[in-house]
């Protein structure tokens, strides 16, 4: 992943280099972070499609969604190899909408909205794949590709400075390989030494940016059409803004000339953005919708801190609690709240104590 590597010149000083254990093992807990952050945009959109009238738009978010949740497992994987432990199940995880993605730089930014024009550039801008020699970074980094790529950075030095035996030092036990991601596109791979550890960060990033940076495939087939290669997430998200697909032979620069894609905007619920449980009264039933819905969230939340933290088996229960959280959001949305708008999920830090329904 790294150019100058390819070309077999030294690696290039990084401005903030991850040079620490404990250093990489805060970084690696930024990437669960990071992942996390994408999830909420990516629910709300996909659950204000109608998915009778916009079943392209709702393969694509939901296809996305899947990946996004095999890329913070693989975070998680990549954490437990190093001895670190993974938190999701904390309040800082679920700051107020619109927020910054963790550590970067603040023009990524993610807000809760249903889908159409503003989700599509948001997605499109969280997506984008790093201009080619762009420079790693650990911190305030405007790519998701140049994080990743500090992330390697440091891991290559660490393993040459202490040795692959002190770095992956981790349970091997606390790997998650299979679970509710066994049958998607994406692998779940379990993390113990440096070459599985680059395999995972390769795996996340082909899927966001596409192979190879500047390739629009991301090197798996495609789970709903298995005759044909996968669009990594980037390149997915360009189909619906163009409306066609990529065909082989197409480029980014081409764009795509494939098969038209089809957005209907009128079968979208119009979701008032960004709310906040604040916004209604409480005993309202849409502030008792929204806190039904915080509880089941926060609750998926413990379920996946507990399997990347030696249960793997709670993840057959954090999958029937998507399903929960899908009819809960979807509920929320034909709820009438004023303006022509509907009221939405507000993806808010329930506690432990308050979550018992």
């Amino acid at each position: 992943m790294n150019h100058s590597e390819h070309l077999g010149m030294p690696e290039a000083p990084s401005t903030a280099r991850i040079a620490t254990l404990d250093s990489l093992r805060e970084h690696l807990q930024w990437a669960i972070e990071l992942e996390h952050a994408t999830l909420p945009p990516y629910l709300c959109a996909l659950y204000s499609l109608d998915p009778s009238r916009n079943p392209d738009a709702v393969q694509v978010l939901s296809g996305v969604f899947v990946e996004e949740m095999i890329h913070l497992a693989l975070a998680a994987n990549l954490l437990n190899a190093v001895g670190g432990r993974p938190r999701l199940d904390a309040p800082h995880l679920l700051p107020r909408h619109p927020r910054p993605l963790p550590h970067a730089d603040p023009s990524l930014e993610l807000s809760l909205v249903p889908f159409g024009p503003e989700a599509l550039e948001m997605f499109l801008r969280l997506e984008q794949p790093a201009l080619p020699g762009a420079p790693a970074e650990g911190d305030g980094y405007e790519t998701i590709g140049q994080f990743y790529d500090a992330v390697e950075e440091g891991l290559r030095h660490l393993c040459a400075e202490l040795g692959e035996r002190e770095v992956f030092r981790g349970d091997p036990a606390r790997q998650v390989t299979a679970g509710p991601f066994a049958h998607t596109g994406g692998q779940l791979t379990a993390v113990t030494d440096l070459s599985s550890a680059l395999a995972a960060l390769e795996e996340i990033v082909e899927q966001g940016e596409g192979t190879a940076r500047g390739e629009v495939w991301d090197g798996d087939q495609d789970i709903f059409h298995p005759e044909r290669d996968e669009v990594s997430h980037y390149y997915r998200f360009q189909e619906l803004k163009l409306g066609r697909r990529y065909r082989k032979g197409d480029t980014p620069k081409s764009g795509p000339t494939g098969d038209p894609v089809a957005v209907d905007l009128t079968g979208i619920r119009p979701v008032r953005p960004n709310q906040r449980m604040a916004d209604f009264p409480v005993g309202s039933p849409i502030r008792a919708a929204q806190e039904g819905f915080n509880r089941t969230y926060c609750d998926l939340l413990r379920l996946l801190e507990q399997a990347f933290n030696g249960s793997p088996q709670t993840l057959g229960p954090a999958t029937g609690t998507m399903y929960a959280l899908k009819a809960q959001a979807q509920g929320l949305m034909e709820m009438p709240a004023g303006d022509g708008t509907t009221a939405g999920p507000t993806f808010e830090y329930v506690p432990a104590e308050s979550r018992s329904s």
